[in-house]
């Protein structure tokens, strides 16, 4: 089965605290496989997070769809057989990767849609950052490919995380206060009807383990990295 092992190719930095955890997961998972010594075939490429979250703040999404590209084809050359993109906001410009590369994308949102259906769920909530909550790249591939019926929080609880994404669990900081602020932020989600919550930026996962509140929680990270690894394996 290794000499059949697909090259996973990710591109990260965004930010490299989940980065970190997508490599983690991808050769823990092979190891589950195929038992041993084995790890993933994999290469990562990141990029300098500083500059996409200003063009990110300034809506500067094409030049981050260029760069992605760029990244893409390099993976693509480098022998990569698909692409992971680390991070759920920037798959706002997965176009430019898919217009890149002539080898697989796995979107996020349609392995996370996957993941949602094997559960027989039908309505959840969505925390992550105002990009991914507010534009419909994401909550579109949700609701149209896969029938959910997706919530955000109110613009205060959305303006709350979005700040604690990008102040603290980018930088790598993982408070009580905001571990309490989130976990509230679920169980409003689930008052109003929510049966799971995607936890779709991928350091809430980190923040906040899916032991501490009363619903599914899906990890993003783990549903995405899991998907890749099947492929890779050919387990699917």
């Amino acid at each position: 089965m290794t000499k059949k092992m697909k090259t996973i190719g990710l591109i990260g930095g965004m930010s490299w605290e989940s980065s970190k955890v997508y490599y983690q997961y991808t050769n823990q998972l092979v190891r589950s496989q195929l038992g041993g010594s084995h790890s993933a075939k994999s290469i990562m490429i990141t990029v300098d997070f500083d500059q996409i979250e200003k063009w990110s703040f300034t809506g500067e999404w094409e030049k981050i769809g260029q760069l992605m590209a760029i990244h893409a084809r390099t993976l693509e050359k480098a022998g990569a057989d698909m692409i992971l993109l680390c991070t759920n906001t920037i798959h706002l410009v997965s176009q430019y990767i898919t217009d890149a590369v002539s080898i697989p994308f796995l979107h996020i949102a349609s392995a996370t849609g996957n993941a949602i259906k094997e559960k027989g769920l039908t309505k959840v909530g969505l925390l992550g950052t105002q990009f991914t909550m507010e534009k419909d790249f994401y909550t579109k591939i949700l609701e149209d490919n896969y029938g959910l019926e997706v919530i955000t929080p109110p613009k205060p609880e959305r303006d709350l995380i979005h700040d604690i994404i990008y102040k603290e669990l980018v930088q790598g900081k993982f408070t009580k206060t905001s571990k309490k602020a989130c976990i509230e932020m679920i169980h409003n989600l689930s008052d109003r009807g929510a049966e799971g919550v995607i936890m779709g930026c991928t350091e809430l996962p980190i923040l906040v383990n899916h032991e501490e509140v009363s619903i599914y929680t899906f990890d993003t990270t783990k549903i995405h990295t899991s998907h890749a690894v099947k492929l890779a394996l050919a387990l699917s």
